[in-house]
């Protein structure tokens, strides 16, 4: 069941997306080269526990995860394309790393993500970030009423392909509100002119996943959870929540 929030319910998750917007802004400064994720976690603890916050994935258990998960932020390392666990690795010079982070404010929650490189950076990394974060605006410009939601799916895909990345088949975006998971799911590929129908009050997290690979095999490993690309390449993840509003969309998950 899809539900449309109202303005004040939506400007509730504004606050919400800010909390998530300081955190990334934190992590991503203190991610330096001998820091371990446990200790970007803890930053990012600090901020929720400043804004009075609470963490939307610390001990979310689905059902296909064989424990709860352990951390408050996703700490995605060069070959793991989403759900790393911030344990006790160290970044190195060079690293791809992404992190994931939702927070629940006044019963809302928000969830952004960003990538980029620890140190010294080869331009292949930054050439799959800069394609995620460029299919990011694209699928953000096209959340608009009248529209449909394989038109946002079609544009994140549409640029994945002709960069010649793959896309793992299955994971993307999804509606947000009072649950960090609402409907409806939102693909990284579709056909434009097909889908659900955009309408003013729908919120979407809107998440691109790119692998430099090429190709679209992924493997689960073996803590459970990280989700790891089946050819050993680089993966870049980005994301925003999103309101559909009659003026246009509206990025929540901003500082």
């Amino acid at each position: 069941m899809v539900d449309l929030k109202s303005a004040a319910q939506i400007a509730k998750m504004r606050e919400s997306g800010r909390v998530v917007a300081t955190a990334l802004q934190a992590c991503k400064d203190a991610a330096k080269v001998g820091v371990s994720l446990r200790e970007l976690d803890e930053v990012a603890r600090r901020v929720l526990k400043d804004a009075g916050a609470t963490s939307s994935f610390l001990d979310y258990h689905p059902r296909w995860a064989p424990t709860p998960f352990p951390g408050v932020i996703c700490a995605s390392v060069n070959d793991v394309v989403v759900h790393g666990i911030p344990g006790e690795y160290e970044l190195r010079d060079g690293d791809l790393l992404g992190i994931d982070f939702g927070a629940e404010l006044a019963g809302y929650h928000g969830d952004s993500a960003i990538s980029f490189v620890v140190g010294a950076a080869a331009q292949a990394d930054l050439e799959l970030i800069a394609k995620a974060e460029e299919a990011l605006a694209a699928g953000i410009a096209r959340a608009k009423p009248g529209g449909r939601l394989g038109d946002i799916s079609h544009a994140i895909g549409t640029i994945g392909r002709a960069a010649g990345y793959g896309l793992p088949a299955g994971f993307g975006g999804h509606g947000i509100g009072r649950a960090m998971h609402e409907d409806p799911s939102v693909p990284n590929e579709g056909r434009a002119g097909r889908g659900l129908k955009l309408k003013p009050g729908l919120v979407i997290a809107i998440e691109p996943m790119f692998m430099a690979g090429g190709r679209d095999h992924f493997r689960m490993a073996d803590d459970g959870w990280s989700m790891v690309t089946g050819d050993g390449s680089r993966a870049a993840h980005v994301e925003h929540t999103v309101a559909i509003t009659a003026d246009g969309p509206q990025i929540l998950t901003l500082p």
